[in-house]
């Protein structure tokens, strides 16, 4: 029996003020329109911010959005993926995101690739509300 090294099994929860986010999606896009918009991460036409779910929430982090939100971070500011095995959701990839890189966050999964004052569906896109110098 082959032992999978590159899984994680059991909940993590994130620390500080950190953020973990699970479906965060890296490949080809379409638009409202129906345009196909190929993967291209990396290139310099490729560098825009992506959503991701927010899987858990450190106990510092007091933004407003909740686990279950969709959150927009700054492009690049998000670890690389490690998979994890829960018996809830099976076999997801999370990633680590410090708050101060959320732009934005949704009650609903945002579609297009366009950040608007409301997505497709109606539902709500808010931009967190930070005290202090930015």
């Amino acid at each position: 029996m082959a032992i999978n090294y590159n899984t994680i099994k059991g909940k993590p929860r994130a620390i500080g003020n950190r953020v973990l986010v699970s479906d965060m999606y890296f490949g080809e896009q379409t638009t409202a329109s129906g345009l196909i918009i190929s993967t291209d991460d990396g290139k310099e036409r490729g560098i825009y911010p992506r959503w991701g779910k927010v899987y858990s929430k450190g106990p510092d982090n007091n933004d407003d959005y909740s686990v279950g939100e969709w959150i927009l971070v700054e492009h690049g500011r998000w670890t690389r993926g490690i998979k994890i095995e829960t018996e809830e959701d099976g076999e997801i990839e999370v990633r680590m995101v410090e708050a101060e890189s959320v732009l934005a966050y949704s009650d609903e999964k945002p579609s297009g690739i366009s950040i608007g004052n409301t997505t497709e569906n109606g539902g709500s896109i808010s931009v967190p509300n930070y005290s202090g110098e930015v």
